[in-house]
Formats: structure tokens, sequence, C-alpha cells
């Protein structure tokens, strides 16, 4: 529970840095996602997720 916490506030810290450091950008990619078809942010986003874990695996198993 410890590591999903610190996950978690890891993405907050980084999403927090890019929203102050490129508010024009990130209004600009939110605005574009939102108008972009449901099928492919489901797909992006399971990418996203398969993507996620591989890494979170690989560090866990000391490959890295």
């Amino acid at each position: 529970m410890t590591d999903f916490l610190a996950a978690l506030g890891l993405l907050l810290a980084i999403e927090g840095i890019v929203f102050a450091a490129f508010p024009a950008a990130t209004r600009k990619a939110l605005a574009e996602a939102a108008e972009a078809p449901v099928e492919r942010m489901r797909v992006v986003g399971v990418i996203s997720a398969v993507a996620g874990v591989f890494i979170v695996w690989v560090v866990r198993s000391g490959v890295i």
C-alpha cells in the first residue's frame, strides 16, 4: 500500500509540474483529448496500463 501511495504522490507531483510549467500546452492537449474518439482513448488507456504494469514488474523483479 505504501508503494501505491508513493506512486500516486509521484503522479500528482509530475502532473502538477506539467500544469504549472506548460499551462497553455496542457490545455490544448486536454482539449484535443476531449475531442478524440472513445475507442482511441480506450486503446491508449489499455496500452498505458499494460506498459505501467510491465515497468513495475521489471523494476520489482530486479532486472534493472
